[in-house]
């Protein structure tokens, strides 16, 4: 709170009423029943000079607020009423550019954790005038009560962590389980502020092709967490792995849409695991209680990705290696084993080989005796048959022998030979029948006639019959 202290007025600023009871300088005619408008603009500066001599304090929400080029702000003090709504009473302020510097002043004197925005509440300082060229009521701001601000913030933040915590909200995140990969990430922030670069910056350095969907939402002002609360919703329905939700660091009132009930429950009931960086280094935001997890600047919510990526690769590859080692493990106790049971196979082996040969040589030898005693037996039956069959040969050759000769002596006497070496003569026609009787060759056929040394040809000139009778195939006697 800022003591009241005794002090002139600047100069009047757009012919704001600073007349007193006693200013004689504009007045009404006497006896009038008229008033003129700049008379009584006068007047009701002049009576509000009279009904509010000192400096008021009010208390109240700020809308409207719009800040000059000039240096000077203007703004509505409305009763506080949810983001949308409309006040049914509000007041104009007007800081003026010298009364500015001094409330800036401070505030930074209370640590600089009040920046007015819209939607904050607060308890300001100044004396009531009557704008005349607009016709308005305002109060010329001179002061403010951060400490006002402050603890009201702290009160709507107890106030909603005590009504989530009664719901079981604040851990409902953060029981959510984390993919070991967070490939897709959904980010929550106001595109081209810093905190967005820096998210970016920190997951593309990592070299992890991260697919990154961002949803653009204003980080700051009375909107913002109507803003932020749709953008967790969209993400929450778009298949991504893990929501960022990160903001810059500011004033505490620059943080206040992340102390909100509404953005609570939107992170709280969210169904992808949600992680803030919300920038400020000392307190923690409702937003922070609720968030599955809490880093506190975007950049250190980036990173937190990228480790949990690179912490999966690190022991995939150190499960990798460790299942290497153990293969090579197993093929070295294999190959020994392998090794021994080759040794003990080839020793068994040997002397199976040797128990086997000496086996097979005593069969050998069992087989050569049967096999002699087998022949002997059968060369002593084989013999008085093959001695019998043999005589029987003999004998039977024998009569063949005489048999032979008999039909020898018979073949020979019969050879055409003999007759023809005793004068016997054959006689055949050219092409080698044989002539029996004059029939067989008429005159004029080539009669070829066989004597001993070789034959006669001559032709048939006529045929006469042997009147003996005789048989012209039998030779006649010598």
């Amino acid at each position: 709170m800022v003591p009241h202290a005794d002090r002139s007025d600047p100069p009047t600023v757009g012919r704001v009423s600073d007349g007193t009871l006693f200013d004689d300088a504009v007045g009404r005619e006497p006896r009038s029943d008229t008033w003129t408008v700049p008379e009584l603009s006068v007047h009701v500066g002049r009576l509000l000079v009279g009904a509010f001599p000192d400096d008021v304090w009010v208390e109240g929400q700020i809308r409207n607020l719009n800040r000059s080029s000039n240096g000077h702000v203007y703004f509505q003090l409305a009763e506080p009423c949810p983001a949308g709504q409309q006040p049914n009473t509000q007041l104009s302020v007007t800081l003026l550019a010298p009364e500015r510097t001094l409330v800036n002043t401070q505030i930074k004197r209370a640590g600089g954790g009040v920046r007015m925005e819209d939607g904050i509440e607060v308890r300001i300082q100044g004396r009531i005038r009557w704008y005349g060229p607009r016709g308005t009521l305002q109060l010329r701001m001179h002061g403010i009560d951060p400490d006002y601000t402050l603890g009201r913030l702290q009160a709507d933040k107890d106030r909603t962590l005590a009504v989530l915590a009664a719901e079981g909200l604040l851990d409902r995140n953060g029981r959510l389980p984390v993919p070991r990969v967070p490939l897709r990430i959904g980010l929550v922030t106001s595109m081209g502020t810093a905190a967005h670069a820096d998210v970016l910056a920190e997951l593309t350095a990592s070299g992890i092709g991260f697919i990154v969907r961002t949803v653009d939402a204003r980080t700051q002002g009375a909107e913002s967490a109507a803003a932020i609360t749709r953008a967790i919703t969209i993400l929450g329905t778009d298949g991504v792995d893990l929501i960022l939700v990160v903001r810059g660091g500011g004033a505490r009132t620059d943080l206040a849409p992340f102390d909100t009930e509404l953005m609570a429950r939107a992170i709280a009931t969210s169904p992808v695991p949600v992680f803030t960086g919300i920038g400020h280094e000392i307190d923690r935001s409702i937003a922070d209680e609720v968030a599955h997890t809490a880093h506190k600047t975007p950049t250190a919510a980036a990173a937190a990705v990228v480790h949990r990526v690179r912490s999966f690769q690190a022991e995939v590859d150190d499960r990798a290696a460790a299942i290497q080692r153990a293969v090579h493990r197993s093929l070295r106790v294999a190959s020994g084993r392998l090794d021994d049971r080759i040794a003990r196979v080839a020793r068994s082996g040997g002397r199976a080989l040797d128990r086997q040969a000496a086996s097979l040589d005593r069969a050998g030898t069992r087989a050569a005796r049967g096999a002699a005693r087998s022949l002997a037996a059968a060369e002593a039956r084989l013999t008085a048959p093959a001695r019998a069959a043999g005589d029987r040969a003999r004998r039977a050759l024998s009569a063949a022998e005489r048999d032979l000769d008999g039909v020898a002596a018979r073949v020979r006497a019969h050879d055409p030979q003999r007759a023809l070496a005793r004068g016997w003569s054959i006689t055949t026609t050219a092409d080698g029948a044989l002539v029996r009787t004059t029939a067989d060759a008429p005159a004029g056929t080539t009669l070829v006639t066989r004597v001993a040394d070789g034959h006669v040809t001559s032709t048939a000139t006529g045929a006469a019959t042997d009147p003996s009778g005789a048989d012209p195939q039998e030779p006649a006697a010598p």
